[in-house]
């Protein structure tokens, strides 16, 4: 093997090691986020074999006669932290972008050291990047998938922080096509108004549409929520009214009555279980799951629709 091959295959191996200790802080930080146990676990044993795979390309850089950088693994942890920072401030669909494009880069890395090691005759990195690309591969499908989930409409398998999901809110409303009237806004707002002082503050303080939906939707006055829906949509304004409805949903405050399964309060877990695996609506789901989340709390109900928005994202993707 020439001192050129050598170099090269270090240097990518070097690289590859900052992308996976960047890679294992991610996963940590996206524990937290974990929508159910079962995600929360998987992301753990991520993390685990993050480390495992950073041991590894520690022991072939050893093995082709060299040392891995010390800051390697303090970089990634940086590099991580001021992810996690930044994204706080973006869309959710953002920050899993940031995460999808940082598994592309190891797992394109990782292919080409696979030809850099096979044209150097070794093997046992050949076998290494193997266990890479398999192992990226596998995440990129399943951040695609969240992606998916997201994009449908939720359940993700991730969380969004707070500040994520006010600033997806004010995005998708700042973007919504305003075709009613300024007789028929302010009639919206003196309604939302009727709702505790401690609103009325806020709306006083809010300048437009979006500003007073995602107070109102931040001081969790459901009442409000569902009179600006029925005002709004008395007044014509359709979009508006179902993008309110919209975020009724994915809070939990819709009323049992509104839910897409019948008699949903009078069912047990199994009975629950087995209506959310016929629902085919990404919309129902997210309904379904974000009851659970505000009332019930049954785990097992949220796991299977989960799993069943999992199914039709990967479908809708081409993953299936």
């Amino acid at each position: 093997m020439s001192t050129l091959d050598t170099s090269t295959l270090l240097a990518q191996l070097r690289a590859l090691l900052t992308l996976t200790n960047t890679e294992i802080q991610v996963a940590e930080t996206r524990i937290a986020q974990a929508r159910t146990e079962a995600v929360r676990k998987e992301l753990s044993e991520n993390a685990d074999k993050g480390r495992a795979r950073a041991e590894a390309i520690e022991a072939a850089i050893r093995d082709l006669g060299s040392v891995p950088e010390v800051v390697g693994p303090f970089l990634g942890r940086a590099v991580a932290a001021i992810k996690a920072m930044a994204e706080q401030a973006q869309p959710f669909d953002e920050a899993l972008l940031g995460d999808l494009a940082l598994e592309h880069q190891l797992l394109d890395r990782s292919r080409y050291i696979k030809a850099l090691a096979t044209a150097a005759g070794q093997r046992e990195i050949v076998t290494l990047a193997d266990r890479l690309i398999t192992a990226h591969s596998a995440t990129v499908e399943w951040l695609t998938t969240v992606l998916a989930e997201d994009a449908l409409g939720g359940p993700a398998a991730l969380r969004r922080t707070v500040l994520q999901a006010a600033t997806g809110t004010a995005v998708k409303l700042f973007n919504l096509p305003v075709t009613w009237s300024a007789r028929g806004l302010d009639r919206a707002l003196d309604t939302v108004r009727t709702t505790p002082p401690a609103l009325g503050e806020l709306l006083a303080r809010g300048a437009h549409a979006g500003d007073v939906a995602v107070k109102t939707l931040s001081a969790s006055r459901d009442a409000a929520l569902e009179s600006a829906e029925q005002v709004t949509r008395h007044e014509g304004a359709a979009a508006a009214a179902d993008a309110l409805h919209s975020i009724r949903a994915t809070t939990g405050v819709l009323e049992p009555g509104e839910l897409p399964v019948g008699d949903y309060d009078e069912l047990n877990v199994s009975q629950a279980v087995a209506a959310v695996k016929d629902l085919t609506e990404p919309a129902d789901i997210r309904a379904i799951v974000a009851y659970e989340e505000a009332h019930k709390k049954r785990h097992g109900v949220v796991s299977a629709a989960q799993t069943r928005l999992a199914a039709i994202a990967q479908e809708v993707t081409g993953l299936s």
